[in-house]
């Protein structure tokens, strides 16, 4: 059924949009004592310390780039301000993440839209003749969705027509929202300010594709085009001028395998460079399926990636843990002794 011909659409959508989904503050709180407490517990609360601590070594560490990775919808559910708060902050250098993440999600707030609580158990059929998508027990008006997916077709009708990594064209994204934002603290304008650098490998896998693919077919012969390739090696030049490196990873999916991959890259192109040195994963994925979601940190070492001396996988739903996380490494100030890398400069023409 399409909305055109479905004579219910917009019956009760009001009544299941009325209560926005509301993102944590990580600055509120102090989360320390929780983390204390948990070391001295066992399963998925010592699992959550000792990646607490592992994280705080990262940010203690002079010589480390941090690597936070995105994948799932923990931006919808509620740390959306967390992430940002992590940039602006310093307590990242740059991100990789699922398009749906960054365009979906983050793009989508910024643009004055909300997500909303809902219920995993209303029926989908009523959802869809209301046109409502639903993520687990959260809303998203499906109207407000495509609005998104036309803005971004029109940001890319006004750039020049020729190739863009996902990272160059999510810094054009930035500089709409400069002009253009109505929600302001947004991931990808904040890290435009801070000169971050933000990576989409899958970036067609998202509100991003439906609007480049109307872009293309509204331009057929001058469109730009995402250059995956090149995108990879953007990062892997990161991952080369980093001395070390720490990957704070949520969820797993194409970011987690792209930004390991950097070492064997950087290998390939004969460098010489060490494994990721710290690595913290936040999955509820299961190992034994052998993909890489679940995959574990101490398997990825046998790939050469990650080196297992400071690794902790937390297998738990990441927004029951990480404002834990987050909201200690922040209250423990690591941070203020950090220099900021400004990775976005590296590919400055």
């Amino acid at each position: 059924m399409t909305k055109k011909n479905s004579p219910d659409i917009g019956h009760n959508k009001k009544s299941f949009l009325n209560s926005p989904v509301e993102h944590i503050d990580i600055k509120s709180f102090d989360a320390r004592k929780i983390i204390e407490g948990m070391s001295k517990m066992s399963f998925t609360s010592r699992d959550t310390a000792k990646a607490a601590g592992i994280y705080n070594e990262m940010l203690a560490d002079k010589d480390c780039s941090i690597f936070l990775t995105l994948a799932g919808s923990t931006s919808a559910a509620g740390c959306m301000n967390l992430y940002a708060d992590l940039v602006k902050n310093n307590m990242v250098d740059a991100i990789v993440a699922t398009g749906a993440s960054i365009i979906d999600m983050d793009f989508f707030e910024a643009l004055g839209f909300k997500h909303y609580q809902g219920s995993q158990f209303q029926n989908d059929t009523e959802l869809r003749d209301n046109y409502i998508d639903r993520i687990y027990d959260t809303y998203i008006d499906e109207d407000e969705l495509q609005m998104c997916d036309k803005i971004i077709g029109e940001i890319a009708d006004s750039l020049e027509p020729k190739s863009y990594t996902s990272r160059e064209f999510i810094h054009e994204m930035g500089k709409y929202l400069k002009k253009n934002s109505k929600k302001k603290n947004s991931l990808i304008e904040v890290a435009y300010d801070n000169n971050l650098p933000i990576f989409c490998p899958a970036f067609t896998d998202s509100s991003a594709g439906f609007g480049l693919v109307m872009h293309q077919e509204k331009n057929p012969k001058k469109h730009i085009t995402i250059d995956s390739i090149r995108e990879f090696r953007e990062l892997t030049e990161i991952k080369i001028k980093s001395k070390g490196s720490g990957l704070f990873m949520i969820g797993g999916g194409v970011p987690k395998n792209f930004i390991q991959d950097t070492v064997i890259c950087a290998e390939l192109l004969g460098k010489d460079v060490e494994m990721h040195k710290y690595a913290v994963q936040i999955t509820v994925a299961d190992s034994r399926d052998g993909a890489c979601s679940s995959s574990t940190l101490k398997e990825a070492s046998s790939w050469g990636k990650v080196d297992i001396t400071k690794e902790q996988m937390v297998f738990a739903e990441a927004t029951s843990v990480l404002p834990l996380i987050a909201s200690d490494a922040y209250h423990r100030e690591n941070w203020k002794n950090r220099k900021k890398r400004n990775f976005s400069q590296l590919f400055k023409s």
